[in-house]
């Protein structure tokens, strides 16, 4: 097929050596089967922020680092230079993830390079080495849905030991290979410390795996890996390897409203004191 515009860097440096087909078009990207050498892969390529469906919101791109102060302003005033840093960032998200991530052995795709807003990376395929299907166009039976819902709580937690929520994990961002779930889509990647909606996020996360496996095995709709995950992760003891129940106590006991009151009432009269002697510091003394 002809080469994409976007794609003709990527053939002059070499990179790609042929675009054999699309491969799919989504809200962020369009994913295109490339050749490599003897190599088949997959260049993602990312739609300009007028084109895309998806939209950036706050509560994926907080506690993200701009280490440029002047790219950092620029963002937040919104000029145009601002708005393609942006567009850059959320790009290089995903980028940044997969390395990470493949990294600490969860199934993504590998990535193998970055360029233009283009990525490459690996080709996730079956067992007869056709693209693999998405979890969602795969019939399962009950044993099937308990083992990928198994793999993929696995993978949840092996990504939030690597300090990343996927924030959009669903049926439609995981692909089947001939060994199992992969997990693809990661441009709104979260970073777990930094993010104060990385919980939330990672609630929701493993309740939509939950409710799409229990389709299939019911008995998953009455499990909460969600919390047991983030109880563990705040307490720092969530381990890649973490043995699960699927089971947790939330803490009912009825809140101390006369405790909470004094808590309040006595970091008040602290601050109240810190101000009062930082005016007495800061005021002339007496003229002689």
């Amino acid at each position: 097929m002809k080469t994409p515009k976007r794609i003709l860097p990527l053939v002059e440096d070499g990179l790609v050596d042929e675009v054999i087909r699309q491969l799919m078009s989504g809200k962020e990207a369009t994913v295109y089967v490339v050749r490599c050498g003897y190599e088949v892969r997959c260049a993602k390529v990312y739609k300009e922020a007028d084109q895309r469906s998806f939209r950036q919101s706050v509560d994926y791109t907080e506690g993200r680092k701009v280490k440029n102060s002047r790219r950092a302003r620029a963002m937040e005033k919104g000029t145009r230079y601002g708005r393609k840093a942006q567009e850059e960032a959320w790009q290089n998200a995903e980028v940044d993830a997969l390395y990470k991530l493949a990294a600490a052995g969860v199934r993504v795709p590998k990535p193998y390079n970055f360029h233009e807003g283009v990525l490459l990376m690996e080709l996730v395929t079956d067992a007869e080495g056709n693209a693999a299907p998405r979890l969602n166009d795969v019939v399962l039976s009950a044993e099937m849905a308990l083992d990928y819902h198994r793999v993929l709580i696995t993978q949840v937690v092996r990504m939030l030991c690597a300090g990343i929520v996927h924030g959009d994990l669903s049926e439609y961002n995981v692909l089947v290979d001939a060994d199992g779930p992969v997990i693809i889509d990661l441009p709104q990647a979260i970073d777990a410390a930094a993010n104060n909606q990385a919980g939330k996020m990672l609630l929701r996360d493993v309740a939509n795996m939950s409710t799409y496996f229990g389709q299939f095995a019911p008995e998953l709709l009455a499990t909460d890996y969600g919390n047991e995950i983030w109880s563990l992760y705040q307490r720092s003891e969530l381990q890649p390897d973490s043995v699960l129940t699927g089971h947790f106590k939330h803490d009912e006991r009825p809140v101390d409203l006369r405790s909470v009151m004094r808590e309040i009432s006595d970091t008040l009269k602290d601050e109240e004191a810190r101000q009062l002697a930082l005016s007495l510091r800061a005021s002339p003394g007496p003229k002689r």
